[in-house]
């Protein structure tokens, strides 16, 4: 059969695996990055302003979790390895399945047009106009900040999450009056650095939602060692068991001075740390609930009480962002694009998305689990369903995941990973290639053939 000539945006982790296993199965790819490395998010100082990590980050996951099933995380790594050594992994998987040679450097996509009989016509970085039949998205979906409103103006210095590197960059953290904004993971390791009496800060940390603390560690071993959900009970079964079992491990956060959360534990993400819980209750971060409003440099808290500051760190998550399409064509208003199988679009078949899911325990199994999948796609081995059993299924997959989960643009994409890799493996996959038996291979449209494109 044709083999679709592919084009795939972004070398990140979702970029590698989706070009890994279209590599493996011979189709003939280019993969576009902006940047002059890969990685992504994990490539500290990414000169195309894409990764969030600081310089103290290490990734919350362990290394038993994240693995790819095709190339093991090195055994000396620690448990929760440092940021340094995540880019290192991915730069010895681009080079253990030779992927650099498909990746052009400096030549993001800026603009990519569907065309009236299918395919794609992509502009680059470098002026040049480009063809392909098969488009594969995987720009990430951490790096365009997202901002809270608050009534009032606030007169001090404000950033984003995103662009904290340290206490030194880019402002100076140092005998300053500091609010955190948020109580994520980043929040939460933010809050822990800036508050060291080392520094001279006063730290305060606020939250609208208030959040469920996690330890990383359970009995001297990573606490996502004992986490795996199951196909074969109902999820709210295990989350009550969960929700039952966490004081006994991690406590409340009112024993931190935290606000009562406004939700069940797994009705939002969890804020693993093993040293906020010690800041809070050692006095050195002050929690707060949520901001009433800003007057100069005074913060009045929904509470009645008030404070002032001279930096405000917003730690408030993400937009889901595409800035090469027509926002009247793709778009994810309120971080929300609907996805069969978090993946596809219904109605346009020669468009895949990956990673753009926020899987728990992490998404790098969850990228390789897709990539399987869209390699499969590419040969003909997989079919989609009708568009309306597509839309039926996205409704039914969102309330699994999501039914149960706050109503927050942070939740939209939200996956088990355990129940997604469950479901592709035995059912979607099988599924899919018993559609392309009975209707064969999906038809490319061949614009690249028809066009020369360049290999």
């Amino acid at each position: 059969m044709y083999q679709p000539r592919t084009a795939v945006i972004g070398a990140g982790i979702s970029g590698l695996t989706a070009g890994k296993m279209l590599a493996d199965y011979g189709v003939p790819y280019v993969c576009f990055e902006s940047s002059d490395r890969v990685g992504g998010n994990w490539a500290f100082g990414n000169p195309n302003g894409h990764s969030s990590a600081y310089r103290s980050l290490h990734i919350d996951t362990s290394k038993h979790q994240l693995s790819f099933r095709d190339f093991p995380m090195p055994e000396d790594y620690p448990d929760f390895p440092h940021h340094t050594q995540i880019k290192q992994y991915l730069d010895s998987y681009c080079e253990a399945f030779d992927l650099g040679g498909a990746i052009e450097f400096g030549n993001g996509v800026t603009a990519a047009r569907r065309l009236p009989g299918g395919g794609w016509e992509l502009e680059t970085q470098r002026g040049e106009v480009r063809r392909f039949d098969l488009l594969v998205v995987a720009n990430g979906h951490h790096w365009d900040p997202r901002y809270p409103e608050f009534p009032g103006e606030f007169t001090g210095e404000t950033l984003h999450a995103h662009h904290y590197i340290d206490p030194g960059t880019p402002l100076d953290f140092r005998n300053r009056r500091i609010l955190v904004v948020g109580l994520g993971n980043s929040a939460a390791d933010i809050a822990v650095e800036l508050s060291s009496k080392a520094l001279g800060n006063t730290l305060t940390l606020s939250t609208r939602s208030g959040a469920w603390i996690v330890p990383k560690y359970i009995a001297g071993r990573p606490a996502d060692k004992y986490y795996r959900t199951t196909p074969y009970l109902p999820l709210s079964w295990q989350r009550k068991f969960v929700q039952w079992a966490s004081p006994l491990t991690s406590g409340r956060p009112e024993n931190y001075g935290l606000p009562t959360p406004n939700h069940k534990l797994f009705e939002a993400h969890p804020t693993q740390s093993v040293e906020l819980p010690l800041r809070l209750g050692s006095g050195d971060v002050v929690p707060k609930p949520d901001i009433a409003r800003f007057e100069g440099r005074t913060a009045h808290f929904t509470d009645g009480t008030s404070d002032e500051f001279d930096i405000v760190v917003y730690a408030t998550g993400y937009n889901i962002t595409f800035p090469f399409f027509d926002p009247a064509f793709i778009s994810a208003p309120g971080n929300r694009i609907d996805l069969y199988k978090r993946m596809f679009l219904p109605g346009i078949e020669d468009l895949v998305f990956a990673g753009f899911a926020q899987a728990t325990p992490t998404l790098f199994p969850f990228v390789e689990c897709q990539a399987r999948l869209i390699g499969a796609y590419a040969v003909g081995h997989y079919r989609l369903p009708s568009e309306d059993e597509m839309r039926r299924v996205i409704v039914s997959d969102q309330q699994r995941y999501t039914g149960h989960m706050l109503d927050r643009p942070r939740h939209t994409q939200q996956v088990d990973y355990f129940i997604y890799e469950h479901d592709m493996r035995t059912r979607e996959i099988p599924a899919g290639a018993r559609r392309a038996r009975d209707r064969g291979a999906p038809d490319w449209a061949g614009v690249a053939a028809e066009t020369g494109a360049p290999a």
